[in-house]
């Protein structure tokens, strides 16, 4: 495993001293760990978006067609 250094706020730091019992690196490593699944599953959504065959007004037709569904279902309409 290799070391990463970075910079907060002093409040931040402040904060963080209040709470000894937890393990800041580890937070750290989840958020980052998070981060990077959330950016891999947009990469895989832009893979499939290159590949569509839909418009931009199918797409806003699609997106019109859920609203509407949604909202019938919630009672809104």
């Amino acid at each position: 495993m290799v070391n990463m250094t970075l910079a907060i706020p002093e409040e931040m730091r402040r904060e963080m001293k209040r709470h000894p019992d937890v393990r800041w690196s580890q937070v750290a490593r989840d958020a980052i760990k998070e981060k990077l699944g959330r950016l891999q599953s947009w990469e895989q959504v832009e893979k499939i978006v290159q590949k569509s065959k839909l418009t931009e007004k199918d797409a806003e037709e699609i997106g019109n067609r859920i609203k509407k569904a949604a909202a019938k279902r919630l009672g809104l309409r």
